[in-house]
């Protein structure tokens, strides 16, 4: 991407809370424009779980604990 434009999209106040952070809209918009230019989005997620996942080690976060986590909050949204 050479040139970005910003445009305004209604959102839940979840996510505008979320959007906050510039890293997070920046990633969001990588995203949009490349499932625009035709991206699937099976790629898009892997790609998205990828930058999770390196965001997550660069805090400190072990796979064992990233797992751990998942996994807690699978049974939760079971229970």
């Amino acid at each position: 991407m050479n040139e970005l434009v910003t445009i305004e999209i209604p959102v839940s106040p979840e996510a505008g809370t979320a959007l906050a952070d510039a890293d997070r809209r920046a990633a969001l918009g990588r995203y949009v424009s490349r499932m625009l230019r035709g991206a699937k989005a099976r790629d898009l997620l892997a790609e998205a779980i990828a930058e999770t996942k390196a965001e997550a080690r660069a805090a400190g976060l072990t796979d064992a604990a990233i797992d751990a986590e998942l996994a807690a909050y699978n049974a939760e949204r079971r229970g």
